[in-house]
């Protein structure tokens, strides 16, 4: 079967093959699906029960309505002009639903469920238009079979935060939840809509402790917390819309007013909880303090947490991993694990598929990068050496790596010691050698093509790291408050300014910019492609402290890790940048209740999915921790093209403009 996929994967790559175009999916007339609509831990009454399809159209397009005309539905009378769907089944006394087969939707497009007003079940209570819940099935079945795959939906608070956090980086709102209709991008969405599983549990409507495949923690306490403060709009009779004005007051009104578009007071205020979880999702620092006083009136679901978080990010935390990350086209997440000179690999869901040990390495691996046909590249200091394995787990490097050069060296100096990684357009290998200032390049197979002992910027300290823009330029970062520009002839220009001290971490954007981290002032630096410091002094706030790994996301974004000890910091946070340089972050950071057990991050990057991946192990100068830790940040973040290689061109172009940090 192996020759039968080598075949395949060449046949796709040439033209002149008898495959002959692939037939459209064919739209699937659905069975049934059951479940209920409960508010807290009561039945909703007579709420609307829309059934959608994410748009492949585009970001921020429409979604799909999906019901028929039939036995089970109703006509939505008040919305034809499709701002509901056209079609509802209502919700019983007892909250039950039953959709009996009266909808159609196309395999492999992810669906999802959208309930509408209603009213908790008992007597003289009015309806709240303000409640409306989410709920996600994921992929339509090639047999339309949504009974088999999915026998019973639960829709409740729970339910609406499991499915607004993990479909956040595609959700425009709760009616416009969309991607592109690339194969990265069907990916990233069909994998956001899987990692609900991971959340809760889609039947009982239940937030979970552990990962379904019981390798990963799930922030239960926090994610009862969102769904008491949601229930304290929807569980409520006072909090009903006025029966002549239809104006919300009360704890509705206050949780609007909190949970806007941007999450100050004057983004856009929602109109009803699903959008309000939305939000939330997309402004995990915001208004924490009143957030948190909604969730204490009478909660219905816990364990919560007791007292207030410094922010509202959901993490799953994985333990036993840690080291470089770098993300495939698949979604799956390769980390280098140095506890057994081994490479893992995790699937987007954080489910182990790599041996107990993982793939074996020739030596401690540093640095980790995929190229655009899914090799995974490792770099090996200690032996001066670079692994390349296929996205099977196999080596195809010979024994040892592949080896640098060995020349014009002064004695007793290792001549080729890797440090960093990066693959420029044409998955050559560019790596930053320890030796200061030098560059070697990699040919696909291995072959230093570069003069022995690469290229020098005349630096005399080491390079921290290496990125590579859309004109395949190489920018290496180096401790002399200088950043590095080799051309692809090799000649070098470095830079200064633009706040640059003791730089660490460096990536690129979409139109070329280099954006570097400064460990000593606790900034970050953007520099033009050209090397204009576009930063006076640097970027600082949302919670900069000893900056170190940098990522960009599908919106151009910028993220980074805190907590480097050269830094003299213990603050182990994550903060957010705009393009602009303008903090996203608050001013403590993200996420610092993950990693204050853990330790340092040591290493960050971001999915298809708009899920934050950060390593984070012992740091001799921070706490104890009892074990290495790979964190997941669910849909905080927007989707990105993965692997990041995949966003050069393979024709380079004038401006160092590219796909780094955009959508797929």
């Amino acid at each position: 079967m192996r020759h039968a996929v080598v075949c395949l994967s060449l046949c796709l790559g040439l033209t002149g093959c008898a495959f002959g175009p692939a037939a459209p999916p064919s739209i699937v007339t659905g069975s049934a699906i059951r479940g209920s609509v409960f508010g807290g831990q009561q039945p909703y009454v007579l709420s609307r029960i829309f059934l959608f399809a994410a748009s492949t159209a585009g970001y921020g397009s429409p979604s799909k309505s999906l019901l028929l005309p039939g036995p089970s539905t109703t006509l939505d009378a008040d919305n034809l002009d499709g701002t509901y769907g056209d079609y509802y089944v209502l919700s019983g006394d007892d909250g039950t639903f039953n959709i009996t087969g009266d909808y159609k939707c196309t395999p492999n497009t992810q669906v999802y469920l959208y309930a509408y007003g209603g009213r908790p079940a008992g007597p003289n209570i009015l309806s709240n238009t303000g409640a409306e819940f989410l709920a996600a099935l994921g992929n339509c079945p090639s047999s339309g079979d949504f009974q088999a795959a999915v026998p019973y939906i639960a829709v409740n608070e729970v339910s609406t935060v499991a499915a607004a956090y993990a479909l956040a980086g595609f959700a425009t709102d709760a009616l416009h939840i969309a991607s592109s209709g690339t194969p990265l991008a069907q990916t990233g969405i069909a994998n956001a809509f899987a990692n609900v599983t991971n959340l809760e549990s889609i039947s009982s409507g239940a937030a979970l402790a552990a990962t379904p495949a019981g390798n990963g923690i799930v922030p239960q306490t926090t994610i009862n917390t969102l769904a008491n403060i949601l229930a304290a709009c929807i569980n409520t009779n006072d909090e009903t819309s006025h029966p002549s004005t239809g104006v919300l007051s009360g704890q509705c009104s206050t949780l609007f007013s909190l949970a806007t578009s941007d999450g100050t007071s004057n983004g856009r205020k929602p109109s009803d909880t699903a959008n309000a979880a939305i939000n939330i999702a997309h402004n995990p620092g915001a208004n924490i303090g009143g957030l948190f006083a909604l969730s204490s009136g009478f909660p219905p679901f816990g364990p919560a947490l007791g007292i207030q978080p410094g922010d509202f990010t959901l993490g799953l935390t994985f333990p036993n991993v840690d080291g470089a990350i770098a993300i495939d086209a698949s979604g799956s997440v390769w980390v280098t694990n140095n506890n057994n000179y081994g490479l893992d690999r995790l699937s987007s869901l954080g489910e182990v598929l790599s041996p107990p040990l993982g793939y074996p390495v020739d030596n401690y691996a540093g640095s980790i990068a995929i190229d655009g046909s899914g090799y995974i590249w490792l770099v090996l200091p200690l032996s001066g050496a670079l692994d390349k394995f296929n996205n099977f787990g196999s080596m195809v490097s010979p024994p040892g790596g592949y080896k640098g050069g060995n020349c014009g060296v002064p004695p007793n100096v290792t001549p080729f010691n890797p440090f960093a990684i990066a693959i420029d357009g044409s998955a050559n290998a560019w790596v930053a050698n320890s030796y200061p200032g030098f560059v070697s390049e990699f040919s696909v197979s291995g072959s230093e093509v570069l003069p022995c002992a690469g290229y020098t910027a005349g630096s005399t300290t080491p390079a921290s790291d290496v990125a590579i823009d859309g004109s395949g330029n190489v920018w290496t970062s180096t401790g002399n408050n200088s950043i590095n520009e080799f051309s692809r002839l090799g000649s070098a220009i470095s830079f200064t300014g633009g706040g640059l001290s003791n730089p660490a971490s460096i990536a690129l954007d979409g139109s070329g910019s280099v954006w570097v981290t400064n460990v000593n002032a606790s900034s970050i630096s953007k520099f033009s492609n050209l090397g204009t410091p576009i930063s006076p002094s640097g970027y600082t706030g949302g919670g900069l402290d000893g900056p170190d790994n940098v990522a960009v996301d599908g919106a151009g974004n910028v993220w980074v890790t805190n907590g480097n000890t050269n830094g003299y910091t213990n603050n182990y946070t994550l903060s957010e940048f705009s393009n602009s340089g303008a903090a996203l972050s608050p001013s403590s950071g993200y996420a610092g209740s993950y990693f204050g057990i853990y330790g340092s991050p040591t290493s960050i990057a971001i999915d298809g999915s708009g899920n934050v991946w950060i390593s984070s192990g012992v740091s001799s100068s921070g706490p104890v921790a009892t074990v290495p830790m790979l964190t997941e940040f669910i849909g905080i973040a927007t989707p990105v093209i993965t692997p990041i290689a995949a966003g050069l061109p393979a024709a380079p172009t004038a401006d160092g403009s590219s796909n780094l940090g955009t959508r797929p």
